[in-house]
């Protein structure tokens, strides 16, 4: 079995694999104060109730945009599991030509989603990760990662008007029942989903003029599914999405 990981600024999300079948996920919170042996502990509890035998599990893929994590997961990884583990990187073969300026600086999250969408349909892509930032990741129609955009992610953004405007409220990020707000809640929930379905579906129309085809539009991320109900550019949904390319790149570096 293979366990991928991929470590977020805010979550950890993890996935026990058997062949090409996702057999159980899981998500955590990403604690920098955590040890090698706390997660090691967590990670085999999870294990545990879910009826999954972590001595099956003979490798370990790692996508991460923290790097003091990177220590961490390897402690838990060699300790708890007795593998080392595969961290995406420079180096790693991912079966996708990065034409990035520099491609030591894309996010490892960014590449493993564009292989898993490509492999998946084989087209034009724009994939859209809605984490901690907002990622768009543009992939040509010869499977090649050409670049993209990074936006402040939901969370981020509300938390800011929360603190810097000090008579709004918190509110719960979801659809209000018009887009012309009659109360405060309803106002700031117009805002922040409409506004943030507009930017999502302009970044895209300008990325597919870019790429000077119609690209499909894959969401991912913990609030995919909400923003791509209102959404005209997003096509699919694959919460999974990171995982499938971690299995993926592992397989190609077996």
């Amino acid at each position: 079995m293979l366990l991928a990981i991929d470590v977020g600024n805010t979550n950890t999300v993890l996935g026990v694999f058997e062949g090409p079948r996702l057999l159980q996920s899981w998500r955590i919170e990403t604690n920098h104060a955590r040890t090698g042996d706390e997660y090691g502990i967590l990670v085999r509890q999870l294990f545990s109730v879910s009826a999954v035998d972590h001595k099956k599990v003979h490798a370990v893929a790692v996508s991460s945009v923290v790097p003091p994590m990177a220590i961490t997961i390897r402690q838990m990884a060699t300790r708890y599991f007795q593998v080392e583990p595969l961290f995406v990187g420079p180096g790693v073969k991912t079966g996708m030509p990065i034409l990035y300026e520099n491609p030591r600086e894309v996010g490892a999250d960014r590449v493993v989603n564009a292989v898993a969408a490509f492999e998946k349909w084989k087209s034009a892509l724009i994939v859209v990760d809605f984490g901690t930032a907002t990622t768009f990741d543009a992939v040509t129609p010869k499977g090649e990662y050409l670049g993209g955009a990074i936006c402040p992610g939901v969370t981020i953004s509300m938390e800011a008007l929360f603190r810097a405007a000090s008579k709004l409220p918190r509110v719960e990020f979801q659809r209000p029942p018009h887009v012309v707000g009659r109360n405060t809640v309803h106002s700031i929930q117009s805002g922040l989903v409409y506004g943030y379905v507009g930017l999502v579906d302009g970044l895209c129309v300008r990325m597919a003029q870019e790429l000077g085809t119609a690209p499909k539009v894959v969401a991912t991320g913990g609030l995919a599914s909400l923003v791509a109900g209102i959404s005209t550019a997003i096509t699919e949904v694959d919460d999974q999405l990171t995982l499938d390319g971690l299995r993926i790149i592992h397989e190609r570096n077996r």
